[in-house]
C-alpha cells in the first residue's frame, strides 16, 4: 500500500507499506484506517519519494469513532479535506498537536459536535497560515475571503462574503469545541457555512480540488 500520514517531526510523508498477510504480522493493514492516530518507527531519507515503516502500532484507540455514523462521516470528510489542505506541508508541530488532539476531542465527545468540522476547518487556517483577522469585524462588515479579513468597502475583487455571511465567519471563529453546542444553526446554515470555508480554502491553497466527500457531510444533521 502507498499511504500518505502527517507525522510530528517530518510533515507530510508518503509510505509504501509491504502488508503480509500473516495474522501476526508487525504491519497490518487496518492500521491505516482514516485518521487513526499511530506511533512510528521509520527511518527518514530525504531523497526518497516513499519512505519504508519499521515498526508501527496505535497510540491512540478509538472508542466511538468507528461505531457512530455521523461520527465516522466527519472522520472521513476531514481526512480527505487534510490530504487536499496540508499537501505540501513541512514539520509543523502545533499542528500535528492541533490534529491529533482534535481526533481525541471528537472520540470522546457524546453529544453536541454537529458543529465539530466547521470549527476543525477555520481553526486550522491558524496553523497553516490564513487565519482570518478579526480586529476589524463591526456589524455590517463584509469578508474579503482574498485578504483573510473583514471590511466596510468593497476590495476591488469579487471573492467576499456579505454581512449576513460575514456574521458567521465572525461566529465560527468565536466557537471552540466546548462551546459549540451552544451555538445554534440551521441544517441549511451549517451547509452554507461548509461551502464557504471551503471556497476559502481554494483560494489560499494551491491545487485545492473539488472534495468527493462533501455531498455526504451536507446530508448529516439534518
Amino acid at each position: 500500500m502507498i499511504v500518505d500520514m502527517f507525522t510530528e517531526q517530518h510533515g507530510r510523508i508518503s509510505f509504501i507499506c509491504h502488508v503480509p498477510k500473516t495474522s501476526k504480522a508487525k504491519v497490518r493493514k487496518n492500521l491505516f484506517q482514516p485518521m487513526n492516530l499511530l506511533d512510528l518507527s521509520f527511518d527518514y531519507r530525504p531523497n526518497r519519494q516513499l519512505q519504508h515503516i519499521k515498526d508501527v502500532r496505535l497510540s491512540y484507540f478509538y472508542q466511538s469513532i468507528p461505531f457512530e455514523p455521523n461520527k465516522l462521516a466527519i472522520t472521513l470528510f476531514l481526512s480527505e479535506f487534510l490530504v487536499h489542505s496540508t499537501r505540501d506541508e513541512q514539520q509543523n508541530v502545533p499542528l500535528y498537536h492541533y490534529i491529533s488532539m482534535s481526533m481525541r476531542w471528537l472520540d470522546e465527545c457524546q453529544r453536541g459536535f454537529s458543529n465539530f468540522h466547521l470549527v476543525f476547518m477555520m481553526r486550522l487556517s491558524k496553523f497553516i497560515g490564513f487565519y482570518p483577522n478579526l480586529d476589524n469585524y463591526v456589524e455590517g462588515a463584509l469578508f474579503d475571503l482574498r485578504n483573510s479579513c473583514f471590511c466596510t468597502i468593497n476590495p476591488l475583487h469579487q471573492d467576499i462574503l456579505q454581512p449576513h455571511e460575514a456574521s458567521k465567519i465572525n461566529l465560527l471563529m468565536r466557537m471552540n469545541y466546548d462551546t459549540m453546542h451552544l451555538f445554534r444553526m440551521s441544517h441549511h446554515e451549517r451547509n452554507r457555512c461548509l461551502e464557504t470555508i471551503l471556497a476559502y480554502y481554494k483560494l489560499h491553497v494551491p491545487n485545492f480540488t473539488e472534495m468527493k466527500s462533501l455531498d455526504v457531510m451536507r446530508e448529516l444533521f439534518a
